[in-house]
């Protein structure tokens, strides 16, 4: 029997990214996602109140503890957590349809969230099997620092918790399979469509119909 690729279906790629407050998730991912038709960003739930500019069902999907404690009850997060005091979690039917069809997926989670994926999920599962943890690294904690007070947007007490939260954070990056340091943005962008791209070269992603 000759070979043909077509024998088989491509499944996407499940991409974790954590990072500290203030690393510049936000810088590196938007223009990847705004350029890569193939690349879906997830939207998670949260408990906590819009921030200026966002918007529901785009950024979160933003509901209250009670709702959230409904999903929980119906297994209906892949991981869920309490970060800063608020709840943060990822719908398990969002993410497993978008990969069924092909499309790499974008998460965008706390520390908590990613190793709990990694735990929870071994290589046998659909998850498991898919994903690729990334971690953002700022090019120093003293620039984490200049960055968070350059927002303007907390207060002494919450900007210090904040970054002590942030220097725990940062010690689990090795537990992570790539860590990508924010010193220059547009480096930082270069390599994060690196590794997109080296995650769709792998064999792993592709099953029997």
């Amino acid at each position: 029997m000759s070979f043909e690729i077509s024998q088989y279906k491509k499944l996407g790629s499940l991409i974790v990214v954590s990072g500290a407050s203030g690393t510049g998730k936000s810088s590196i991912l938007k223009p990847v996602i705004a350029e890569d038709c193939n690349l879906d960003f997830s939207v998670s739930c949260t408990t906590r109140k819009p921030r200026p500019g966002e918007r529901d069902s785009v950024d979160y999907y933003f509901i209250d503890v009670d709702k959230f404690q409904k999903l929980i009850e119906e297994d209906a997060f892949i991981e869920h957590a309490n970060v800063h005091g608020n709840y943060y979690g990822t719908l398990k039917s969002e993410v497993e349809g978008a990969l069924q069809q092909g499309k790499d997926v974008l998460l965008d989670i706390d520390i908590q969230g990613a190793l709990s994926i990694r735990k929870n999920f071994s290589k046998e599962t659909l998850i498991g099997r898919l994903a690729e943890f990334v971690f953002i690294m700022p090019p120093s904690y003293e620039e984490l620092e200049r960055r968070l007070r350059g927002r303007g947007t907390e207060s002494e007490e919450s900007l210090k918790k904040r970054l002590l939260n942030a220097r725990e954070e940062m010690n689990h990056f090795l537990e992570y399979d790539y860590c990508i340091l924010n010193s220059d943005l547009y480096k930082a962008i270069g390599n994060f469509k690196s590794i997109i791209e080296s995650f769709r070269c792998k064999t792993r992603s592709f099953i029997s119909k």
